[in-house]
């Protein structure tokens, strides 16, 4: 995986770098009434498919701005840029997510905020770093000591009494909650111990996937609400319960939880 990784930091590196000349410059396009899409979104995937397949022709990829391809035995899972409210906005929390799937588990992943210059990665099997330095998830083991994050989909508006249901429960159940409008740093930084726990559903692999693996590697756990862990590209995402693994059961507990 040494080169994968090079490629992977040189692919980062290069869409921040697109990402910064972007920030506070640009306009949007809505592509639904909750989700837009920038000039920066598209030239920071043009750049990280140019790397990626000059390098690696032979692999897959999966990338939120570009039409779905059938995965490979390799597939790079790629989101230019996560949270692309807040950038549109100005608000300095967002990222670009980059992960390498073997078949249906990622064993690579890169999650950089192009902003505050932050950069998370993890290996298969050799932990999780934040800008080289190793990173694990936190020791509160009791819900009502946890700091939560969550997210609200795109399809809010059709669900508002269950998602505001859930919410509210968490939010009894936990010191607080935030919300903070890009998941993969969401992921990260439960990976940090900077949050205990983050649960949102109707994300996707692009989302998720790096994330997914940097928080595994930093001792945390993620599954759906049921409890399941994801078995297909596909199904990263769509519930997602993330937690430091100490307060999962608890966390699960109301996520299975539906208004009455």
């Amino acid at each position: 995986m040494k080169k994968e990784k090079a490629v992977l930091i040189q692919c980062l590196e290069s869409a921040a770098r697109v990402v910064r000349r972007h920030f506070g410059k640009v306009g949007y396009e809505l592509k639904s009434k909750a989700n837009l899409v920038t000039k920066a979104d598209v030239e920071s995937q043009r750049t990280i498919l140019k790397i990626i397949q000059k390098n690696f022709p032979q692999h897959g990829f999966l990338a939120e701005e570009e039409n779905a391809q059938k995965p490979k035995e390799y597939t790079w899972v790629i989101d230019p840029i996560d949270g692309t409210t807040n950038f549109a906005h100005t608000f300095p929390q967002c990222s670009i997510s980059i992960a390498l799937f073997h078949k249906s588990k990622p064993v690579l992943g890169g999650v950089i905020n192009p902003i505050t210059k932050e950069l998370f990665l993890a290996e298969k099997g050799k932990g999780a770093t934040l800008n080289g330095k190793r990173i694990h998830v936190s020791h509160v083991n009791r819900i009502e000591n946890s700091l939560l994050v969550t997210g609200f989909p795109y399809n809010r508006y059709h669900r508002m009494p269950e998602l505001l249901d859930r919410f509210g429960k968490f939010l009894l159940a936990c010191h607080d909650v935030r919300r903070l409008g890009s998941a993969a740093l969401d992921l990260c930084w439960v990976a940090a111990g900077r949050i205990d726990g983050y649960w949102e559903d109707n994300l996707h692999p692009w989302d998720v996937g790096a994330g997914f693996l940097i928080l595994q590697e930093a001792g945390g756990k993620i599954t759906d609400y049921d409890g399941k862990p994801y078995k297909k590209i596909n199904e990263y995402g769509k519930t997602l319960l993330a937690s430091n693994g100490k307060i999962h059961k608890q966390l699960l507990c109301i996520a299975k939880s539906h208004k009455n």
